[in-house]
């Protein structure tokens, strides 16, 4: 009986490897673009999508970034398009697509990674943080994915990415007009993937936990900022609370090549999305005490700062390097 069992699995075992071998294709020649890819993670994708043969265009809200990112790809031998543009307006989003259709004729695969993260206490967040980050993280891709359906549907193919957050899953304190958009874009993620499967496009959605990209250097801080840029740096800064920024691009275009419809990045990320899911009360309870660790700021304290306006804890040293490595220092 044992034997058969062991028979029973193996046999299981291939066909999945087989299925998932016959889900594969090559990425080579395919034009991929990136919205937010002058730094950080989307500078990274960028990368392993040129490395994997795709011309790529980015796009982002900062020339100088933009300029070293070009730059950066061109030396590595990647064929790319970089336009200025901030996904939360309408009509630059729509012009962003039309500008990559001209030059490349097509947008094969579609990953929607532009962010804004701003770090503090509820009580200094205002009606208009909560406004921007919709504007960014949920209304960008929203916009720039209904530019680029149109020409995906004619052809009958096509694969979107959209780049979530554990975040989307499981709020996060400090973390709530983040938290509440990045819900918003997971929901239309994984409706947009049952409802344009049948039309032959993919969509994966990718739920990270933290990953080493120096993004803390870029996130936006209110309340005591150095107090929440110290906790959120340290948390993004070690191989034990994070994954490297590389292997997540790995990972994300292994899922995209594969037409994968969800993946969670990190086991932290994986654990915090299972422990919710079986016990939501707990996970809030939990939360909660978590939150009473975390910094207090007075209602008034509403202005923000940018986190590498801030002093630098020297036990981030390792998110640093990560941050020099992904561009995280050359805007303006």
């Amino acid at each position: 009986m044992k034997q058969r069992l062991l028979a029973a699995g193996a046999v299981a075992w291939l066909g999945w490897k087989l299925l998932q071998k016959s889900r594969e294709d090559w990425l080579e020649g395919s034009v991929v673009a990136i919205t937010g890819g002058s730094r950080g993670l989307g500078l990274l994708l960028a990368r392993e999508f040129g490395r994997n043969g795709c011309r790529v265009a980015i796009c982002a809200r900062d020339g100088v970034e933009l300029d070293h990112a070009r730059a950066d790809l061109a030396r590595r031998g990647v064929d790319v398009l970089t336009f200025t543009c901030d996904v939360s307006d309408r009509m630059q989003a729509e012009t962003f697509v039309d500008r990559v259709i001209e030059r490349f004729g097509a947008v094969d695969i579609l990953v929607n990674n532009a962010g804004i993260i701003q770090v503090g206490p509820m009580n200094t967040m205002r009606v208009e943080d909560f406004e921007r980050a919709m504007a960014i993280n949920f209304w960008g891709a929203v916009y720039c994915t209904l530019a680029a359906l149109p020409s995906m549907r004619q052809r009958r193919r096509g694969r979107i990415v959209n780049i979530t957050s554990i975040g989307g899953k499981v709020a996060i304190p400090h973390l709530l007009p983040y938290d509440c958009a990045k819900f918003a874009l997971v929901a239309f993620s994984e409706g947009s993937t049952a409802e344009l499967a049948a039309e032959g496009i993919n969509v994966t959605t990718v739920v990270p936990g933290l990953m080493r990209t120096g993004s803390p250097n870029n996130a936006l801080f209110k309340g005591n900022w150095q107090n929440e840029y110290t906790w959120f740096s340290l948390a993004s800064a070690t191989p034990l609370t994070t994954i490297a920024a590389e292997r997540a691009a790995r990972r994300i275009v292994a899922a995209t090549r594969r037409r994968e419809p969800e993946v969670t990045l990190t086991w932290q990320a994986t654990a915090l999305r299972t422990f919710h899911g079986a016990l939501p009360s707990a996970s809030i309870r939990v939360l909660a005490g978590v939150n009473r660790l975390l910094p207090r700021a007075d209602a008034r304290a509403t202005a923000e700062a940018r986190g590498r306006e801030l002093d630098r804890p020297p036990l981030t040293a390792m998110m640093q390097r990560a941050a020099r490595q992904t561009n995280q220092f050359s805007g303006i």
